[in-house]
């Protein structure tokens, strides 16, 4: 789920000199928006471990946000959230509506439940049936490619590939009917904007879980050869999921790689053709797709920032954060770290032993992360493939949503013709 800070007042210029209060505000501009890059390489330097006027703590160092990642005194609890956003009132007051409705998910616990949580849907989410996944990928992204070619001569590669890949693929993995596309489809769009209607985001969340409910309640009746149904069949083991328990595991599992693979081939798509030479390496060596997903991700990564709350004292870069306090860890700014990475703002393929923080780190690490690599891995390597003339549509104004946790385009204007 998004998050977006609110905060009050503007920024001053990113060249101008920083105010105390001014560093997060300013991630809230226009600027920020189109590129955000610049102002956390500012954060970094002159204040890594920043405090905002509103209390929230912006974590923007590598090192730092590597260990806070596994550091237990950083919570991700649900309740502890929930509490943490009601106390700095406003709209994020009314966000914690939603932090309390998601259950608790193994995203939103702590060990030992989350230990116990990811277990089990471990058991189910293997790297095995990951993999196994990557011939019905291929066909899924050569379909939504030869409708787009048809439709031609341009194409809005968000809305025609990017979007529907990863809703396809995960119906397909979860066995949620190919009819029911459509429906899922627009609860989906509405997950993803929070911030606009929080009251149609609630009741789509409502919707959602219902429909979830009843392919729960069919899957016990009449098992596939699904995740819903591998999840269903946990509840015969040791550790048993709760229904409710295995509910709110479905639903993290098929909502939380949606956005995220959407952007990463967006993104990621974005950045080869405004880097040509990079974009001509990877079309003579095919085989070079898997480090180039790692190093797209990293070079501009969909997920900026993830929250945590502050769960007992604990000091970082010589300041004390309290308990109950919120921290937003940008994931994203420590992926251009000059202390981590050589070049950070270059955009390099062949780049290797990095370990960027696009997926998380410890406890947390995203289980969807390596189907959301798989699907960009195929995607990307198809586009660059089959479209040797894929260029920007001429003219193309690039928009970013006002969310500045999260870089994502609203639309990608290409043309494959050649000139």
């Amino acid at each position: 789920m998004n998050l977006t800070e609110t905060t009050t007042g503007g920024a001053r210029d990113s060249a101008g000199p920083a105010r105390s209060d001014d560093l997060a505000a300013a991630l809230l501009t226009d600027e920020a928006r189109r590129d955000p890059y610049p102002f956390y390489a500012r954060m970094r330097r002159e204040d890594p471990v920043h405090r905002s006027a509103q209390g929230i703590w912006y974590l923007t160092r590598y090192a730092d946000v590597e260990a806070a990642l596994g550091d237990l005194r950083l919570s991700n609890d649900r309740d502890r959230m929930t509490r943490a956003y009601s106390a700095l009132g406003g709209d994020l007051k009314t966000f914690s509506r939603l932090t309390d409705r998601l259950g608790r998910v193994m995203s939103n616990t702590d060990p030992p439940d989350h230990a116990r949580l990811r277990k089990l849907a471990n058991r189910a989410f293997t790297a095995r049936r990951v993999e196994a996944l990557r011939d019905r990928v291929q066909g899924i992204v050569d379909r939504l490619v030869d409708e787009a070619v048809d439709a031609g001569p341009t194409m809005d590669l968000i809305e025609a590939v990017a979007s529907p890949l990863p809703l396809s693929v995960v119906c397909a993995l979860f066995g949620i009917p190919p009819e029911d596309l459509p429906q899922v489809r627009t609860w989906f769009q509405r997950f993803g904007r929070l911030s606009e209607d929080i009251d149609k985001s609630e009741a789509a969340i409502e919707q959602y879980e219902e429909y979830l409910a009843r392919l729960v309640r069919r899957r016990r009746a009449d098992p596939g050869d699904d995740l819903i149904s591998a999840l269903v069949a946990t509840q015969a083991q040791d550790d048993r999921l709760t229904d409710s328990e295995l509910l709110s595991t479905c639903f993290v599992l098929i909502t939380a790689g949606d956005e995220t693979t959407t952007h990463l081939v967006g993104n990621g798509m974005l950045a080869l053709l405004r880097h040509p030479g990079q974009l001509a390496r990877l079309r003579a060596d095919p085989a070079l797709v898997r480090p180039a997903v790692e190093e797209l991700a990293r070079y501009d990564t969909p997920t900026q920032a993830i929250v945590r709350v502050v769960a007992e004292d604990i000091t970082i870069g010589g300041r004390t954060l309290r308990e109950g306090e919120l921290v937003y860890l940008f994931l994203a700014a420590t992926n251009r770290d000059p202390e981590r990475f050589q070049d950070p703002d270059e955009l390099d393929l062949t780049r290797s032993g990095s370990r960027p923080l696009s997926f998380g780190n410890g406890p947390h690490f995203c289980l969807g992360g390596p189907l959301a690599k798989l699907q960009a891995e195929v995607a990307v390597g198809t586009l660059v493939r089959r479209l040797p003339h894929l260029r920007l549509a001429d003219g193309t104004v690039l928009d970013w949503r006002p969310n500045p946790l999260q870089r994502r385009l609203t639309a990608l204007p290409l043309t494959y013709r050649s000139m």
